[in-house]
């Protein structure tokens, strides 16, 4: 039995910690959930250096930076210990990060951290049980929350 942890925030507007675990649940079995709410994102990488420590196969990690030029610095300062922590533990981190200055208004945000809280819950559990569909998927263009890029398809 796989365990995932999921780790969100209460900075967040959004909810979006469950929006993963219900779409996670919605993908398969055969994994555990552990979930942790932390106060702010730079508090992120603590939790799941614990997460690990406690068993956990891949963490799934979610905020929600503010619009402020200080909020990004956060948010780039979250990464790099989120990127940190998978790899003193040789272990997966999806990190979905949805800033606030992404949406115009609120019922533009609930719709983007919903959508892409739920992507990265289906790549996580890809990268559990199933990596050959993201080979499958490479260089296709693929974006979390909004509509996808696509290939390049170059003409000659």
């Amino acid at each position: 039995m796989k365990k995932v942890g999921i780790v969100d925030t209460t900075f967040a507007r959004v909810d979006i910690g469950r929006y993963a675990t219900e779409r996670l649940k919605e993908c398969g079995t055969g994994f555990t959930i552990t979930r942790r709410t932390v106060p702010g994102i730079k508090d992120l990488p603590v939790a799941v250096r614990k997460l690990f420590q406690e068993g956990m196969d891949l963490c799934l990690v979610l905020g929600m930076p503010g619009k402020a030029e200080y909020d990004k610095v956060c948010a780039h300062e979250a990464s790099t210990g989120l990127i940190l922590a998978g790899v003193l533990e040789s272990k997966p981190v999806v990190e979905c990060f949805v800033f606030e200055g992404e949406a115009d208004d609120g019922k533009e945000l609930e719709f983007l951290a919903r959508r892409r809280a739920e992507e990265h819950a289906e790549n996580a559990y890809a990268l559990l049980f199933r990596p050959n569909d993201l080979a499958r998927r490479a260089g296709t263009g693929l974006r979390q929350g909004f509509r996808d890029a696509g290939a390049v398809r170059a003409t000659h």
